[in-house]
């Protein structure tokens, strides 16, 4: 009487080392063979050769043959992209210069080395387009999602400068405004790791949505030195507070103007008012920019002022400095948070 090992004996050696298991009951053989490599045909063919050869053994009434296969390995799965750490830069107020810091502090930490894009949120009046000199240009869509646009200055760009016709009013209703910030922000940033969101002065739906959908990691505060700014900048502050959101620090601009023909510093703004809300507040002061024709002038080409080296850009690249050293800070902070947790 035939057993499985004699069985097994019976067929060449490259069948037999595909055998996973065999059985022989009552004279049934049932095998399992690992049929990897083969394509239809062949496993058709190898079943007919294992049951011939098997079926002529003494005792073997019948035979059983199942084929089993490897899974090919599953294909490597993309990584989920990485959510750009979000900054809000805000304003209680508008005309205080918040676009014009939001980009130039873009430009700034681009030229560290950093990865940074801009969200232009201010819906009803953005200025953007205008400060990165892509005007015109219109976003792709992907995958229903927008997909930014390129700048010169190495700084991707989303606004609603960009979807809507130059010089055309948006009548929209609050909720409206917050699902295109939400559009804007929930883009394909690729690998941005840092953005700036401009938002539009004051504290409504805008804000609102940002906080409740994309909670940023920090805030800056702009305002310019006249105490009415600076009572609005407050009530901007204290939003964030409420949202629990860190205030990076303030910024006062506007600060200063010197008379090219005479060199004469005079003050229409006022000076020092933002400063002294940061003693007054312990939110940290993070520098001034002064009143300057060649901020306007390379702001209006589309050239922030950080691009270059000029005596204007020194400002804007000091903050820039402090926000990235913040950011350090911030990063150092949450791994060790994390490692403890661990």
């Amino acid at each position: 009487m035939m057993d499985e090992q004699a069985l097994k004996a019976r067929l060449p050696d490259s069948v037999a080392a595909r055998i996973q298991t065999i059985k022989l009951t009552d004279g049934t053989v049932t095998l399992v063979l690992e049929a990897s490599g083969l394509d239809a045909d062949n496993r058709a063919g190898l079943e007919s050769a294992v049951k011939q050869m098997l079926g002529e053994a003494e005792g073997v009434s019948e035979v059983r043959v199942a084929m089993v296969a490897d899974r090919a390995p599953a294909p490597p799965v993309a990584p989920a992209p990485k959510t750009p750490r979000i900054i809000a830069v805000g304003s209680g107020k508008g005309g205080v210069g918040k676009s014009t810091l939001t980009a130039n502090l873009a430009v700034a930490l681009a030229r560290m080395g950093r990865k940074v894009g801009v969200v232009d949120a201010d819906v009803y009046g953005p200025s953007q387009p205008t400060l990165f000199d892509n005007k015109g240009a219109k976003p792709e869509g992907r995958n229903e999602k927008l997909v930014p646009v390129p700048s010169r200055h190495g700084v991707p760009v989303l606004s609603m400068g960009h979807l809507v016709e130059p010089g055309k009013a948006l009548a929209w209703r609050g909720p409206m405004a917050g699902n295109a910030m939400a559009q804007l922000v929930d883009a394909h940033w690729g690998d941005t790791e840092l953005l700036l969101i401009d938002l539009p002065p004051g504290t409504g739906d805008v804000q609102l949505t940002m906080l409740s959908k994309f909670k940023p990691e920090g805030a800056v505060i702009v305002s310019t030195p006249q105490d009415l700014a600076l009572i609005d900048a407050q009530r901007a502050a204290n939003l964030f507070e409420t949202g629990k959101v860190p205030i990076i620090g303030l910024v006062e601009n506007m600060s200063g103007y010197t008379c090219p023909s005479c060199g004469e510093v005079s003050d229409p703004f006022g000076k020092g008012g933002v400063e002294d809300a940061s003693e007054g507040t312990g939110i940290p002061f993070l520098g001034r920019i002064p009143l300057a024709m060649e901020i306007r002038i390379s702001s209006d080409a589309g050239s922030p002022s950080a691009a270059g080296d000029s005596a204007e850009a020194e400002p804007f690249r000091d903050i820039a400095r402090k926000l990235s050293d913040w950011l350090d800070a911030a990063s150092k902070s949450e791994a060790a948070v994390s490692k403890e947790n661990a």
